[in-house]
């Protein structure tokens, strides 16, 4: 497993890949936003850690740059435990969020976990690879996405949660099931992750946003995928 570290903050980035190189995996680091945007278009990284204030490109640009055209897991590093910061991160397409200073034992057990789900969702061997349901066509084995023939850009927490969507149509899921199934019991982000993947979805996915056709909500429950009879 090869994974990339950016951060200007090179004795932290020491320390992140003396720990994860203990635990076997390939490190290679930047210090600057561009430099992170290099190497992941020339290196086939399985995650990325991504610090928010980098010089150069900052690490929200780099984040929403790598996205156009990469699907790898994204964790982005700040000083910042602001929810609406939170948000912004997820907004530009990160999978998950930790707040400096954090445990080492966290990241690693939150790098885990992205990667088997990553892992998982990549090798899986499902009965239906490819599900298509009205204008929407979605990939399992690809890892892709179709509306009406043209591709649409989803993170990796994106694509799963859609995945399980469109695999149990009708099957309403709360916020905690999708918490629990998409991010891990061992997730401890706000539970408005949830509904902040779903609002970047249905701005991709949908005709119109504010009225939904496939990613509906079940008011006071959670959310579930309405599937076409045509």
């Amino acid at each position: 497993m090869k994974i990339l570290v950016c951060d200007d903050e090179k004795l932290l980035v020491k320390g992140i890949k003396f720990n994860l190189e203990t635990e076997g995996y390939q490190v290679e680091v930047a210090y600057n936003g561009a430099d992170c945007i290099n190497l992941a278009k020339n290196g086939d990284f399985d995650l990325i850690i991504l610090d928010i204030m980098m010089p150069q490109v900052s690490g929200l640009e780099a984040c929403m740059q790598i996205r156009e055209f990469s699907t790898v897991p994204i964790i982005m590093l700040t000083a910042k435990s602001d929810d609406v910061d939170k948000i912004i991160g997820f907004e530009y397409g990160a999978d998950d969020y930790m707040t400096k200073p954090f445990n080492i034992l966290e990241l690693k057990a939150r790098i885990r976990a992205l990667l088997r789900r990553s892992s998982i969702s990549k090798g899986a061997e499902t009965a239906a690879s490819v599900i298509t349901n009205g204008d929407i066509t979605l990939d399992c084995d690809k890892r892709t996405v179709l509306v009406n023939g043209s591709y649409a850009d989803l993170t990796s927490r994106e694509f799963e949660l859609m995945e399980l969507l469109m695999k149990n149509p009708g099957r309403v899921y709360s916020r905690e099931n999708l918490l629990n199934l998409i991010w891990g019991y061992d997730y401890q982000g706000d539970i408005r992750t949830v509904d902040v993947h779903v609002h970047r979805l249905r701005e991709k996915l949908e005709s119109n946003p504010a009225e939904p056709e496939y990613i509906m909500t079940k008011w006071g429950v959670g959310y579930y995928f309405k599937g076409k009879t045509s």
